[in-house]
């Protein structure tokens, strides 16, 4: 029987920082098969191993029905909790949903104050996850398009606003919904405590339901939001484990999160070679976020004459 193979899911190369490779895994890398060019960020990296038909980026459907469990017969936009903070040129982004630590207390304290705005446009909004807030809406409503979190994070809101006749509507909602949030005393105690102020929502995700999310691996060990949202739309969604063991069907494992080189290697990517070169599995693949993969095989050992690759972004 052909041993499973293992994917790893890795950030961007300049998100783990500039500290070397260790030397046998700085010769895998060297040695294995690269392929490059590829489509660079997180929705790029999860389409390549989880297909949603129709071919579309419904976030807020996904994750809500993770939430939830009602996306069903709805469209469905992300307005989550931000801080914008005013500066000389306009206004930055500097921090959307978990990253403000959003508890219970806030939605209890804010998500009623916001009611009445969105109500009034057809647009319920509730939050049954703290940091993550919904608005709900009719079937078949049109959005224009809307810049995600992290594309837009430190960057000039304007930047990122929504544009044209579509777009005029939701600038006007969010005006207001700044300062029905600027003006909310809760914020004022939540600065008082040292917590940055939730004054902002920032639309995204915006779709419905795909008809289906499927895979070719049998699990998506993931912790993270979109990873878990869209591998439990496929069933194949598992918690990820504390550090790599070889698996028994072909998986993934989502370590978009990971920013400690030294970490990464010692849980995941030494223990992951191991497995290669005692067949514990067939192959590894690693895939940054920057679009480059290495695919790993037990072969490759025999590549003595190819020099070592001191980085995932190094050529």
């Amino acid at each position: 029987m052909t041993p499973a193979s293992a994917t790893l899911l890795l950030p961007a190369a300049r998100r783990l920082g500039a500290q070397a490779l260790s030397a046998p895994v700085a010769t895998a890398l060297g040695r294995a098969d690269v392929a490059q060019g590829l489509d660079a960020g997180r929705r790029a990296q999860l389409l390549r191993y989880l297909r949603l038909v129709p071919n579309h980026w419904p976030v807020a459907a996904l994750t809500r029905q993770f939430d939830a469990g009602d996306a069903a017969g709805s469209t469905w936009l992300r307005a989550d909790p931000c801080r914008v903070q005013p500066d000389i040129n306009g206004a930055r982004l500097l921090g959307v949903g978990a990253a403000l630590g959003v508890e219970a207390a806030d939605v209890a304290q804010l998500l009623p104050a916001l009611r009445p705005l969105f109500g009034d446009a057809g647009f319920p909004i509730d939050a049954p996850t703290p940091s993550r807030w919904y608005l709900r809406l009719p079937p078949g409503s049109r959005l224009p398009g809307f810049s995600e979190p992290d594309e837009a994070l430190g960057a000039d809101l304007f930047e990122h606003l929504a544009e044209g006749p579509e777009g005029r509507r939701w600038r006007s909602l969010l005006s207001e919904a700044q300062v029905v949030l600027h003006n909310h005393p809760w914020n004022a105690r939540r600065e008082a405590e040292g917590k940055p102020p939730i004054n902002s929502l920032w639309f995204w995700g915006g779709g419905v339901l795909p008809d289906h999310v499927l895979s070719a691996h049998a699990a998506f060990h993931s912790d993270e939001e979109l990873g878990t949202a869209f591998a439990a739309a496929a069933g194949i969604h598992r918690p990820l484990p504390a550090r790599f063991a070889p698996p028994d069907a072909d998986a993934v494992f989502d370590l978009v999160a990971a920013r400690d080189c030294a970490a990464l290697e010692r849980d995941w990517l030494q223990p992951a070679l191991a497995s290669v070169r005692i067949g514990g599995i067939g192959t590894l693949r690693l895939d940054t976020a920057d679009g480059v993969v290495f695919t790993i095989a037990r072969s490759q050992r025999w590549r003595f004459w190819r020099r070592p690759r001191p980085g995932f972004g190094a050529g």
